[in-house]
């Protein structure tokens, strides 16, 4: 029998239930939590999710049951939250008991995400990349941006202090060079920096198309966490704070005003509703997901790639399945940026 199964197995017979699902949803719990039983049945399950490249997959519970399958089957990736917390749960786990298999588990997978990086210090969404779209520098759902948390925090923080200090200058490093990727990237124009788009050339940097309805654009919402990210450098460099500058006026220039977006019933649609544009001068401003580079207007798009102006203009698969519209860079420019701006001015004073 597996021996995943037989733990698991045995686990359950003490009584331990598992509530949560993702490996994230146990990262705020003590220390010593994490020397414990509950801890012992998570880490087993995650051990099991591990690819032979050292990721794993996402869109699955890696916590919650453990996998019987092929492990060749399983595809690693940094998509949708995949693996970054995973190896947060398995450091955490290795300070709390000395357990030596989540110590191999955590360097096999630090290894994938540093030899993932690219040269010139962008990530794809998965490695082994393949040659679609997932190859691309993946802002897409802050792939890239979260993994530079992570190499950030592997490089500074206590908790990963028994990896060698070799291994700490590494993410560093790496943690610079996505920084200078971040720069390289942003879309410019008129020779002015602007924001960025969801994925960008693994090769010459340019903006690139995804999936079929997600085009090469200004991202109204990938922008926003790269924004923060190059706000949190303790000592931005003139260019960082050039590209911060940049990218806060794009989305000053781009908010939309006067209109708010409804869910109405609608039992003959296929999913039981509608999205509507609604004018509405009180309404809170709001950012569209995709901005066309060209005519710098929102864009709407069907999986036939044809760009249209309105939401109203696509079909209710895509109009009601998928996120067009959003405020993500409200707190951003209300809050984040004017606190940031007082602190870069007190630098340099």
């Amino acid at each position: 029998m597996n021996r995943f199964i037989i733990s698991f197995a045995a686990l359950l017979c003490s009584g331990l239930t598992l509530s949560a699902s993702n490996a994230r949803d146990y990262l705020s719990k003590s220390i010593d939590w994490f020397a414990g039983d509950q801890a012992v049945l998570i880490t087993t399950n995650i051990l099991s999710w591990q690819s032979p490249h050292g990721g794993w997959p996402k869109n699955t519970s890696t916590t919650r049951n453990p996998y019987t399958g092929d492990i060749e089957n399983l595809r690693p990736t940094f998509d949708n939250g995949a693996t970054l917390d995973e190896l947060r749960f398995l450091a955490l786990r290795y300070r709390a008991s000395g357990d030596s298999a989540a110590e191999a588990a955590f360097l096999r997978g630090l290894t994938y995400v540093l030899d993932a990086q690219y040269k010139n210090g962008g990530w794809p969404q998965f490695s082994p990349p393949g040659r679609g779209y997932h190859r691309f520098i993946t802002f897409n759902d802050n792939a890239m941006v979260r993994i530079m948390h992570f190499v950030r925090e592997v490089a500074e923080i206590e908790t990963y202090d028994f990896i060698s200090s070799g291994v700490r200058n590494q993410c560093e490093n790496a943690f610079e060079r996505g920084i200078e990727c971040i720069l390289q990237c942003q879309i410019r124009v008129d020779g002015k920096p602007t924001v960025w788009c969801a994925q960008h050339d693994e090769v010459d940097l340019r903006p690139r198309s995804a999936r079929s309805y997600e085009l090469a654009s200004f991202s109204g919402a990938e922008s926003v966490g790269i924004t923060r990210l190059l706000m949190s450098l303790e000592e931005p460099s003139e260019e960082v704070i050039q590209a911060v500058e940049g990218a806060i006026r794009w989305f000053q220039s781009s908010r939309i005003n006067g209109i708010r977006i409804d869910r109405v019933p609608d039992e003959n649609a296929p999913r039981g509703f509608n999205k509507v544009v609604v004018t509405d001068k009180s309404a809170s401003p709001l950012w569209a997901r995709f901005y066309d580079i060209k005519s710098r207007r929102p864009i709407f798009c069907d999986r036939d790639g044809i760009p249209k102006s309105s939401l109203a203009e696509i079909g209710h698969e895509r109009r009601t399945g998928y996120a067009w519209y959003g405020a993500w860079p409200r707190r951003l420019l209300e809050v984040e940026y004017p606190a940031w701006k007082m602190q870069v001015i007190a630098r340099q004073e």
